[in-house]
């Protein structure tokens, strides 16, 4: 059964002079889920928000929190997060490589929906044995850290091999994602495609999220 395309947009690239302005702009213009990018300047080098700012968000969202941990020791701070108010909840396999069943065990107790993500120059072979225990894949098409990079196709066959094996539940797209890319993510297998300078950019950004959904028109 073909998986509802989800348009999020990335709050990184978000006014945050008025952050609550712009979380009720995406929802009026039909996103599908609010994606929270934390950065720690350790596992990436560039420092975003924390607890306490996902907590103000959920206090003014109505959608989703999809919320990406690119930090080190990610399993220390999935309650926190969860607590916080995430939905769902991602940590980078590279981050947790050392001992990621028992992150991955850590995260699942939470109560979120589980996410792992994978940066470009990572395989996805060594998720294949926990598959039935991860609710979303987190593919990314940029390396994490920085908004507003190019889109890297080679990543691609990463989806289509996920899918192969039967994974079948979110498989999310993070990185340059904008009219010119969002159909060969979705054709690959995809149906969660986050956005940030395109869509928080954009003129209209209605018209934009609705560019990007139905791009997946012809693969669902």
């Amino acid at each position: 059964m073909a998986l509802e395309t989800r348009i999020a947009p990335s709050l990184l690239s978000c006014d945050f002079g008025d952050l609550a302005g712009e979380l009720a702009r995406a929802e009026a213009a039909g996103a599908d889920w609010h994606h929270v990018d934390v950065m720690d300047g350790h596992f990436v080098p560039n420092l975003t928000l924390g607890p306490v700012v996902v907590q103000a968000i959920r206090r003014r969202a109505t959608l989703p929190l999809d919320v990406h941990l690119m930090i080190e020791r990610p399993a220390e701070w999935a309650g926190r997060f969860a607590e916080a108010g995430a939905d769902i909840l991602s940590f980078h396999y590279e981050a947790a490589r050392e001992d990621f069943e028992a992150a991955l065990e850590t995260f699942r107790s939470t109560g979120c929906r589980i996410g792992v993500a994978v940066n470009p120059d990572q395989g996805v072979e060594p998720l294949r044995p926990y598959l039935d225990r991860i609710d979303l894949v987190l593919v990314m098409s940029v390396y994490a850290g920085f908004g507003g990079q190019a889109f890297l196709p080679e990543v691609l066959p990463k989806v289509r091999q996920l899918r192969e094996w039967g994974f079948d539940g979110d498989l999310e797209m993070d990185g340059g994602i904008r009219d010119t890319t969002a159909r060969a993510c979705l054709e690959a297998g995809c149906n969660v495609l986050v956005s940030g300078s395109y869509l928080f950019g954009a003129a209209d950004m209605e018209a934009a999220i609705q560019g990007l959904r139905q791009e997946g028109a012809p693969a669902r």
